[in-house]
């Protein structure tokens, strides 16, 4: 269950040997230049959230990708032409739809990415560690990340940028993804500390996240205060534990269906529930399941959701 509700990428530090241009360019430096300093500069040695060192000589021409959070990344940096297969589960951009799939995110077919004969293949936060093994094991090269806060998955798109040689495009999404950070820590910080709302979060029938993980970040930036921090990464919930926490907002992913029952008719429908401050006052508010549970380019939009479905009144 948990697999299917984050299809999702992870941190990945880099060791640019060769020198992969990362400075500002001088005061009256050329246009030219400055682009110059963002090409790669190969060979390339970088590590995996494994601690596994991988070293490039060129920039991939075939990629695959197991994680829809990494396809999204990939695709923002414009690599539509080396992307080669995708996840199943892979829905956005509508170009990665039309791409070939290589199985499930947490079981991806083998013989489809052996026949692919990538030079890279990307993964994230669903696929186990032995899951990554055992593909190694057959001689696939393999990258996987676990991002933990919106930083690693900036650092991931920067990553992929210096692998790739798409530092500029890189540079430029990062930059944007931090303004939208700052836009929406700005708008919430007049929010004092015994004003802030209680948020429960629930992605998939039963689930919930607690501290350690992206989405207990976004949840803080958006000034608000996660009733599960009390607990570390994804977990099944206590639902007496929620009545006791009594959240004044929850949210949920909208395209969860479970026997004919959509998320929040589950959530309502659970004896108790009906006294939670959050249902009483109809601040049960579904978000885009990808934006919620995807750390990947938009999870800063999913921020900035987040943060309107807490406080609308701060977001006009």
């Amino acid at each position: 269950m948990l697999t299917f509700a984050l299809a999702g990428c992870g941190a990945a530090t880099t060791n640019n040997e060769g020198g992969a241009g990362t400075q500002q360019p001088a005061q009256g430096q050329s246009q030219e230049q400055a682009q110059t300093d963002l090409k790669t500069q190969y060979p390339l040695t970088v590590t995996d959230a494994t601690g596994e060192s991988f070293t490039f000589e060129k920039a991939p021409t075939k990629i695959v990708s197991v994680s829809p959070a990494e396809t999204e990344s990939l695709f923002a940096l414009g690599l539509d032409e080396q992307i080669v297969g995708v996840s199943d589960f892979d829905d956005y951009p509508e170009a990665a739809t039309t791409k070939p799939k290589m199985g499930g995110v947490s079981k991806p077919n083998e013989e489809s990415i052996i026949a692919a004969d990538a030079d890279l293949v990307v993964t994230g936060i669903s696929m186990s560690e032995e899951a990554v093994k055992k593909l190694r094991d057959l001689g696939i090269t393999i990258f996987k990340t676990d991002p933990k806060s919106v930083d690693d998955v900036i650092n991931n798109i920067e990553t992929f940028g210096k692998i790739t040689d798409r530092q500029a495009e890189a540079r430029k999404l990062a930059a944007q993804m931090k303004q939208d950070v700052a836009d929406v820590t700005e708008a919430v910080k007049s929010v004092k500390p015994e004003d802030k709302k209680k948020v429960y979060v629930e992605f998939s029938p039963g689930w919930t996240v607690g501290k350690g993980e992206f989405m207990d970040e976004i949840i803080t930036l958006s000034g608000a205060t996660n009733v599960a921090s009390d607990m570390t990464g994804w977990n099944e919930i206590n639902e007496e534990n929620i009545i006791a926490a009594n959240p004044d907002v929850i949210l949920y992913a909208d395209d969860v269906v479970e026997d004919s029952k959509t998320l929040d008719q589950i959530i309502k429908a659970r004896s108790g529930w009906d006294q939670i401050t959050a249902v009483k006052n109809d601040q049960v508010i579904g978000l885009d399941a990808n934006l919620l549970t995807r750390p990947g380019p938009r999870v800063t939009q999913g921020l900035k959701e987040v943060a309107k479905a807490v406080y609308p009144d701060l977001f006009q």
